[in-house]
C-alpha cells in the first residue's frame, strides 16, 4: 500500500537506549515550522499502550499506522526509537518500500560504556541502571538491507543534526505549513 507523496520525507533514527535519538529528533523538529512529525517508539509503546517491547507487540502496527497517516497528510516524518531489527525490521522495510518520497535511515552507533555515561545524566537513571541497560543493549543492531547510515559516538548533536538535514534535503526544502492545520 503506497503512502506519502514524492514531497514527503521519511527519516528513521535507530540506536540503543541513551544513544541520543530523542535529542536529535527534538533538534531536527526545531529546525522546521510545523511540518515534521516526530513519532517516538517510547511514546507509542510505553506511554500510550504501556506495553513491554516484545516480538509481535501491538505498538509495531500502531507505529506503522501513525507514520503512514502522517505521511499521507503531508507531513515529513521522523520515526525514532531503539526499534530492534528483528522485531521492527519488517515494518520498517515495508514503510521504505511503500513510501513515495525519499526515505533515509540512520543508526546511532554508541558503545556500551558511552551508553552508560549518557544514561547517568538522564532523569530515568533513577528508575533503571546498568543491569537493565546491559540487557537491552545490542551492539550494531543494523537492519539487514544495509541501507542505514551509521553515525558514531564521536559525532556531536549539532554535527548529527546538520548531517541529517543535509543528506535528507530538509535544509533546502521549504516548510509545508499551508496545508497543515
Amino acid at each position: 500500500m503506497r503512502t506519502g507523496s514524492p514531497h514527503t520525507c521519511l527519516i528513521v533514527l535507530r540506536g540503543n537506549s541513551a544513544s541520543g535519538k530523542s535529542s536529535v529528533a527534538r533538534a531536527l523538529q526545531a529546525t522546521r515550522e510545523r511540518d515534521l512529525a516526530v513519532v517516538g517508539q517510547d511514546a507509542v509503546r510505553r506511554d500510550i499502550l504501556r506495553e513491554r517491547d516484545v516480538p509481535g507487540g501491538v505498538n509495531i502496527g500502531l507505529i506503522d499506522t501513525i507514520v503512514r497517516y502522517s505521511l499521507d497528510h503531508g507531513y515529513h516524518v521522523l520515526l525514532e526509537g531503539i526499534l530492534y531489527a528483528d522485531r521492527y525490521g519488517p515494518m520498517l522495510q515495508a514503510l521504505r518500500a511503500d513510501h513515495r518520497g525519499p526515505t533515509h535511515s540512520y543508526y546511532l552507533d554508541i558503545t556500551f560504556g558511552e551508553t552508560l555515561r549518557r544514561h547517568a545524566t538522564k532523569p530515568l537513571a533513577l528508575k533503571y541502571g546498568e543491569t537493565e541497560m546491559r540487557r537491552w543493549y545490542r551492539q550494531r543492531d543494523l537492519l539487514p538491507d544495509g541501507r542505514e547510515t551509521i553515525i558514531g559516538e564521536d559525532s556531536s548533536l549539532e554535527a548529527t543534526v546538520q548531517q541529517v538535514l543535509r543528506e535528507t534535503g530538509l535544509a533546502e526544502r521549504p516548510a509545508i505549513v499551508g496545508d497543515l492545520q
